[in-house]
């Protein structure tokens, strides 16, 4: 989806967005108190070798991650809400970097309302924008890099660095094989940056590197009451993940189902 659309900033309802709560059974919910209920912002009494990280994604019914390469046009209300009501609630949002350059990410947090709502719940105005991207492939002209308020972090494989930008922009060099060490990448994050919770946003080639290192603790999922069609092997028919096959498939676990409108939302624990 389009990473800056938030609701609040284009005028906030007079009444908060309803979801239906499918599993477990219960009453309708804001976004706001299924946010709550996640506790994304608590502190565990002893810090964790890593960040728990949990990945937020959106598909198509018959699993198309895109639309014209981008994810902008599946998204919808409910699910915009949750996109943003997730960002305000964590330490960090993780994100490859030809994310970033496709949805052409901004600000992390563009609504004032949300970065107070972040203060008083003890944590930094916006996370910590955290980008992927081995060989330091990123303009400029990136809107979030553009920004003077932003914190981003780059984790790479490479020893350059990017010319200067108005972006506070530091970096995690971890470096295996060629690749990003993604395990040695996220427990430095935790270590440098006081990371607790990081919130993966894509794209399906990083998602996968990160199911097959085994770093994935959850996962949300809208499916977007649409069907598109296409052939997974094409470039404009991602899906929510791409790149080898996970050996053996991953396992989850089911924790919550809720419904706006025709669209479905899913929240699974990802097996060890």
């Amino acid at each position: 989806m389009d990473p800056d659309s938030d609701p609040d900033a284009a005028g906030a309802r007079e009444q908060p967005l309803r979801l239906k709560r499918l599993l477990p059974p219960g009453d309708d919910a804001a976004v706001a108190e299924i946010v709550e209920q996640l506790g994304l912002w608590e502190r565990p009494t002893k810090p964790p070798a890593r960040p728990r990280v949990m990945l937020n994604m959106i598909s198509t019914t018959d699993g198309r991650a895109t639309l014209s390469g981008r994810s902008g046009p599946l998204s919808g209300p409910a699910d915009r809400e949750l996109f943003h009501g997730l960002r305000s609630a964590v330490d960090g949002v993780l994100v490859g970097a030809g994310t970033v350059r496709a949805e052409r990410y901004g600000r992390i947090i563009p609504n004032a309302s949300r970065r107070e709502l972040r203060r008083a719940r003890g944590l930094s105005e916006e996370p910590l924008a955290c980008i992927v991207s081995g060989g330091l492939a990123l303009e400029q002209s990136l809107p979030l890099l553009a920004e003077p308020s932003a914190r981003v972090v780059i984790l790479t494989a490479s020893h350059a660095s990017l010319p200067a930008t108005p972006a506070h922009v530091e970096y995690v060099r971890a470096e295996r094989d060629g690749r990003v060490d993604l395990a040695a990448a996220l427990a430095e994050l935790g270590e440098r940056f006081a990371v607790r919770s990081l919130l993966c946003e894509g794209g399906p080639h990083l998602a996968c590197e990160l199911l097959a290192a085994g770093l994935l603790d959850e996962l949300f999922l809208s499916l977007a009451p649409l069907l598109a069609g296409g052939e997974a092997s094409a470039g404009e028919a991602l899906r929510i993940l791409a790149g080898n096959d996970l050996q053996p498939p991953v396992q989850l676990e089911l924790l919550d189902v809720l419904e706006s409108g025709s669209s479905v939302f899913l929240h699974y624990r990802v097996s060890a």
